[in-house]
């Protein structure tokens, strides 16, 4: 595959007063689209981060996560070519193209972020999100659905969309799928959900998974740990 890279990340909005993370753009909220898979995990600790502004230290995996991260974005850059994306876009239609930390950002759902990897063919596209591990959890499975959408709803491809999830470092995927109607309406809601815990209009939950509560990095602040 060619290596392009897509370098347009400026986002025109302001931040929220209140709420770390969210920005307001054209009037309407936006937060990032890890928040989903955050909220999977359990949704109470984004609030303790980002709306009671609690600052705890990187945990071990996240430190290595990113390491492991920076040095793929790093060999990617090396052979990678800068172009807009309205080139990539059309390069795409006759020829594969490969660019990894490819921003999308959709207004109309109000959600933004870098894909990892993301593969453009005269036929597909493939959206992969890195995760530690081979198990797909729905948490995962959230987060790429929502770049599928955030990329359909930004770019009007009418290619085929998949999301995959592949374990970080490698080159394996442990899943993947095309992102139908079904999955649309599934992450659309799902949106919709966070939206109003921004709005105040749902309440955050809890998890109930006491395993969960010992590897949260928020465990000391919680209330409702376990």
């Amino acid at each position: 595959m060619k290596p392009l890279e897509f370098r347009d990340t400026e986002i025109r909005g302001r931040k929220h007063p209140t709420i770390d993370q969210v920005q307001i753009i054209n009037n309407q909220t936006n937060f990032p689209i890890s928040w989903l898979n955050t909220q999977g995990y359990c949704e109470y600790s984004l609030y303790l981060e980002n709306f009671q502004h609690i600052k705890v230290k990187a945990n071990k995996a996240m430190l290595r996560g990113t390491k492991v991260h920076n040095k793929l974005e790093e060999n990617f850059k090396k052979d990678a070519v800068v172009k807009p994306l309205d080139e990539i876009i059309s390069t795409s239609k006759t020829q594969e193209v490969l660019s990894r930390e490819f921003f999308v950002m959709s207004e109309s759902y109000g959600i933004r972020g870098y894909i990892d990897e993301i593969w453009l063919t005269p036929d597909s596209i493939v959206i992969i999100d890195d995760k530690p591990g081979s198990r797909a959890y729905y948490s995962m499975i959230h987060q790429v659905y929502a770049y599928c959408l955030a990329y359909k709803d930004s770019i009007g491809d009418d290619r085929k969309i998949e999301g995959a999830l592949r374990t970080r470092g490698t080159d394996n995927i442990f899943w993947r799928h095309e992102f139908d109607e079904k999955a649309g309406n599934e992450i659309i809601d799902l949106i919709e959900h966070v939206q109003n815990l921004i709005a105040g209009e749902d309440d955050f939950i809890p998890t109930t998974n006491p395993n969960k509560c010992r590897a949260c990095r928020f465990n000391n602040a919680c209330p409702n740990a376990q």
